[in-house]
């Protein structure tokens, strides 16, 4: 892994196509822009983790049923 110290308003490209921008620094957080072609996938690492347990997976699941079950609730005329 390439860690790299940057400021505010300095770039770290990947590549010739993709740039990352340091916007904002803060206590513990950072914000950056991206600037990539329309092609290349952009997206936040959380969305992509799966849950490691399978208590986490029994929760997701427990959760998408309590929603559907509140919208047979209020629709009941549809299976």
């Amino acid at each position: 892994m390439l860690v790299l110290t940057r400021k505010p308003a300095e770039t770290i490209r990947i590549g010739d196509d993709v740039v990352i921008k340091v916007i904002k620094t803060a206590r513990g957080t950072v914000k950056i822009g991206i600037d990539a072609p329309d092609d290349v996938r952009v997206i936040r690492g959380e969305l992509l983790e799966k849950p490691t347990a399978p208590t986490q997976a029994k929760a997701v699941v427990n959760q998408m049923a309590d929603h559907f079950n509140a919208l047979s609730d209020q629709y009941p005329h549809v299976a």
